[in-house]
């Protein structure tokens, strides 16, 4: 899972098709690709970056051993197969040949197990640690062998083993978060990183020697634009190529002939959820009743019709709601306000002096919301929710800052109260690295500090269990417990709204959205720009 910034960075990454030219001939090769993001990516380390920005680049500059195909199924990356053993415990995977980095030399098993290694080694900081320490050892057999050895069987390993291969000649005695190299990175994936120029633009350029085969579409270029209304502008007078479209954009300025002629439009209920998290380190937020109080104050309804004009569909829980995992009969929080005050008057939160806000033991109900710079949909949330919560008593302040302060000062740090964010949604329901009380640490993924035992448990025990239909019953059992407790105001999941330029052919809509074979785009000479 990534903090999601809901912005017009697509990420393409474990997505790469393996088609043929599909007709396309050679001199259809050329032109850029140009799209918009709302924040500067944070750093270009795969292993230590959490935010959608940062992947967005890695993804395409970098393989793994796994991917997902269209249809969302796990496939060989750089793997060619694998074999698992009868008791789960050993994965084997032969690597394919002809793999390279950037610089020319072969990516073999050495890059593997040393990328794993140093995810797992606690001094890298690695904030998805959790999802390898399962493994015992890695061994690298040769130059396109490599074993993975399990201490248990984990279920997602195939899933979790498609993080991005890191070069060990580049990088083997490099301290990993001071090393220039995440700001440079060199990697085997189709499109090689050329220059960063901070809060301004990213540029990539294709590899021409990219083992699935040369993308047709020459330079990747992310410009960093913090306002969704820019964006527009410069998507309808051709300064951009792509974005992903506000609700107003999508349903009202995209109707036009002009636009239509000149852009495609993509819709489906992304896998992402927005939501409220309150830090549980905080006395407001101990309390559940409160915490409960706060989430029966909230109307979605409202929330989804007036931030998404509709285009959202509501979250209970932490888990996608297209899949199995997800508890229709969880907790869902319906706009109860009788039930807010009741809980909040049990909980001790009366109005003692009639200045109309709630007060316990002489202190107001007052807190800090945060969220980040540059997302209008998350600004216009804190607005209602501060305007929905006053209703109750409680006075909730609304703070907005830019996207790398935002996370790496205020959210990793744990300095907030409340917070608005989002989270993407992996394919596997193994929720470790958000939900599990271990981490909680600093710069955790667990940054609201939410500890439940039986949550713990149901974790640990889904990640070894194999059995689909046991999976479904653990993972649901999470949802509800999770409901209950109330860390978060889960709010929504939204639909993604994405335009993109005519002038890009070879874009082919599927359960995996519309970047998975992005190396097979292309642009016809007589429409190419650049």
């Amino acid at each position: 899972m990534r903090p999601l910034l809901c912005v017009a960075v697509f990420v393409f990454a474990q997505g790469r098709c393996l088609g043929g030219d599909g007709g396309k001939k050679e001199d259809f090769y050329g032109d850029a690709y140009v799209t918009g993001s709302i924040a500067d990516a944070v750093s270009l380390m795969p292993m230590l970056s959490t935010d959608s920005a940062s992947h967005a680049v890695t993804g395409i500059v970098f393989n793994g051993l796994t991917k997902v195909d269209k249809d969302l199924n796990i496939v060989g990356d750089v793997a060619q197969e694998w074999t698992i053993s009868e008791d789960g415990r050993i994965i084997t995977f032969l690597l394919k040949k002809g793999v390279r980095w950037h610089d020319g030399k072969p990516l073999t098993a050495r890059d593997v197990k040393f990328t794993f290694d140093t995810i797992r080694d606690p001094d890298t900081g690695c904030p998805y640690i959790a999802s390898y320490s399962d493994i015992e050892k890695v061994e690298a057999i040769g130059d396109h062998t490599v074993r993975f050895v399990y201490s248990a069987p984990y279920a997602p390993a195939l899933s979790k083993l498609g993080t991005e291969i890191m070069p060990f000649h580049l990088l083997e005695n490099a301290d990993m978060r001071s090393t220039p190299f995440k700001r440079s990175p060199a990697g085997s994936g189709p499109y090689i990183f050329k220059r960063w120029k901070t809060d301004q633009y990213i540029i990539l350029e294709s590899n021409h020697d990219y083992f699935e085969h040369r993308p047709f579409i020459d330079k990747y270029v992310i410009r960093v634009i913090p306002d969704q209304a820019v964006q527009y502008l410069e998507l309808i007078t051709g300064g951009i190529d792509t974005m992903g479209l506000t609700s107003y954009q999508y349903l009202y300025r995209a109707e036009t002939e002009v636009f239509k002629a000149r852009h495609n439009r993509y819709r489906y209920l992304a896998r992402s959820y927005s939501y409220i998290g309150y830090n549980l380190k905080e006395g407001l937020f101990k309390d559940r009743r409160v915490r409960r109080a706060l989430s029966y104050a909230i109307n979605k309804k409202e929330i989804i019709e007036g931030v998404l004009l509709g285009l959202g569909e509501p979250c209970s829980g932490p888990f996608f709601v297209e899949t199995p995992y997800y508890n229709e009969a969880a907790e869902s929080y319906g706009y109860d306000l009788a039930k807010a005050r009741a809980l909040l008057r049990e909980a001790g939160w009366i109005d003692s002096d009639g200045d109309g806000i709630l007060d316990k033991d002489g202190e107001p109900f007052k807190f800090r919301i945060i969220t980040n710079q540059g997302n209008k949909e998350r600004e216009d949330i804190a607005t209602i929710a501060q305007r929905q919560w006053r209703e109750l008593g409680i006075a909730a302040e609304v703070q907005v800052i830019a996207w790398a302060p935002f996370l790496t000062e205020f959210v990793d740090k744990k300095r907030f109260q409340a917070v608005i964010l989002g989270w993407t949604l992996p394919l596997d329901p193994d929720c470790y690295n958000v939900w599990h009380s271990e981490a909680s640490g600093e710069g955790g993924l667990n940054f609201i500090s939410y500890k439940n035992e039986e949550v713990d448990r149901l974790i640990e025990v889904g990640r070894r269990t194999f059995d689909n239909s046991e999976r479904i019953r653990i993972y649901k059992g999470i949802h509800s417990i999770i409901a209950e407790d109330a860390p978060y105001t889960f709010l929504y999941f939204p639909y993604a709204k994405v335009a993109l330029s005519k002038r890009f052919e070879g874009v082919e809509p599927a359960p995996a959205g519309i970047g998975y074979n992005f190396i097979d785009w292309y642009v016809t000479p007589g429409n190419q720009r650049y």
